[in-house]
């Protein structure tokens, strides 16, 4: 499967190298976006809705591109589209960090997402070299990459914002970071992005032989947008796959609307119900819930599909995340970080059984001339997904947030959670639940 030994062995680092820097990347702006429109818009606006517009733009291009790129691999191969990828997000970041207006910065979210869709081409990657049996542990490698970006990002997200405030230093003050107070954590992921390009472009090696390449034509994004929707009507009558497909959807809209709020909920003063968390605080949450999600993925994930098989751990993840979810907007403020601790491990280690898990099953269930198109399927569906989350987040917040009755800012995390039973419901009664797991094979353990 693939080019052999070396392709599987010394090009996982690389390619898991390149994840995490598009990870860092994703993370580092999670902290301060909030804030960020705060600053471009004012106090007043509609944050919700503008949060929402900034990670729909990126969401949006996701969908509009990853298929695209997944096709593309499949006839040019992995890594000439990984690369563009790179390059790509080392242009967006900038653009990003120097936005003054919103329409600015939402301009840039869109470039981030257009690059950054080649992430199912990573998928693939993994996929190409990896036997059946493997592909859970190394998918799993793409967790621990989106651990350590979740893990790092974030955390150096929240402490490079806003360096002309910073009291033990004045190099930053009446410079550019001074009326540009998020550019510093954008340059240095556009640097990361230059760097994961340069070791690409040196110590990758292409995964995907000649003679397993689809000599099919591929078209404009445009062309490529209506063959997706004929694609994923034809994935979503498939036996196994479908069920995958739509619990997985279930899911990410579900935790998308959490990204959206709870930022939203923790710099909320305490006074009204929120934490008076600022953008180191939520680097810090982000950061640990990163660190477990990557304990989860790059330590847990193998021994428990080889115990209990993708299938059981994908329905223990979703109702474990879900709980954390709903969680969150209960926390008290005299416990915040203990409460916050306790709902980050949960949230983590659910979307840590549930991912990997979930990626496996579509690729052990997929030809290999097809795993690039299902998996960019996946990574459409995703982003479809995370485009609703957003935007149900951003609305339903805006109307809630500040009301009383049933209705209040704790009801967008009551969504995420039933959002997240909800899929649970989907795998267990449908066609996935007792399909053959090539994971358990030959293991000791009895796939039913």
């Amino acid at each position: 499967m693939g080019d052999g030994p070396s392709a599987s062995k010394g090009s996982l680092l690389v390619v898991t190298l390149v994840v995490i820097v598009d990870m860092i990347g994703f993370g580092i702006i999670i902290p301060f976006l909030t804030f960020m429109v705060d600053h471009l818009a004012g106090p007043e606006a509609d944050k919700g809705i503008w949060v929402a517009a900034l990670m729909s733009a990126y969401a949006g291009a996701l969908f509009l591109f990853s298929s695209f790129w997944g096709s593309l691999s499949d006839r040019y191969g992995r890594r000439p589209i990984l690369m563009i990828g790179l390059a790509g997000n080392t242009v967006a970041f900038v653009v990003f960090g120097l936005s003054t207006t919103l329409w600015m910065a939402f301009f840039a979210r869109l470039m981030g997402g257009l690059f950054n869709a080649n992430i199912p081409v990573a998928r693939a990657y993994i996929a190409d070299v990896s036997k059946p049996e493997e592909v859970a542990k190394r998918q799993g490698l793409i967790g621990v990459a989106f651990g350590i970006g979740f893990t790092i990002g974030p955390a150096l997200g929240g402490w490079l914002s806003r360096p002309a405030a910073w009291n033990w230093t004045d190099v930053f003050v009446n410079t550019i970071f001074d009326t540009h107070p998020y550019l510093l954590p954008c340059l240095l992921s556009s640097v990361l992005s230059s760097v994961a390009l340069i070791l690409a472009l040196k110590w990758l090696p292409e995964s995907l032989p000649p003679d397993s390449r689809t000599t099919a034509q591929v078209s404009s994004p445009m062309v490529e947008l209506k063959r997706k929707v004929g694609d994923i009507r034809l994935l979503l009558k498939r036996p196994v796959i479908s069920p995958l497909l739509w619990s997985g959807m279930s899911f990410w809209i579900g935790f998308t609307i959490m990204h959206v709020v709870f930022i939203l909920f923790t710099m909320m003063p305490a006074s009204s119900g929120g934490l008076s968390f600022s953008e180191s605080d939520n680097g810090i949450v982000f950061a640990f819930i990163g660190l477990i999600g990557m304990v989860t993925q790059g330590g847990l994930i193998g021994p428990l599909t080889q115990r209990f098989g993708s299938s059981r751990l994908i329905a223990a993840g979703l109702l474990i995340a879900g709980l954390g979810l709903a969680a969150i907007p209960h926390i008290d403020i005299g416990f915040a970080w203990t409460g916050m601790l306790v709902t980050s491990i949960l949230i983590a280690f659910g979307n840590g059984l549930f991912t990997p898990s979930n990626m496996a099953m579509l690729s052990n269930h997929s030809a290999a001339h097809e795993r690039g198109l299902v998996m960019g399927v996946s990574e459409s569906l995703r982003s479809l997904s995370t485009l609703t989350g957003v935007l149900i987040g951003g609305i339903v917040w805006d109307m809630t947030w500040n009301s009383s009755g049933f209705f209040t800012y704790h009801t967008a995390f009551w969504l995420c959670g039933i959002f997240s039973v909800f899929a649970a419901f989907i795998h267990i009664t449908g066609g996935a639940w007792n399909a053959e797991d090539p994971a358990l094979l030959g293991r000791g353990v009895e796939a039913e």
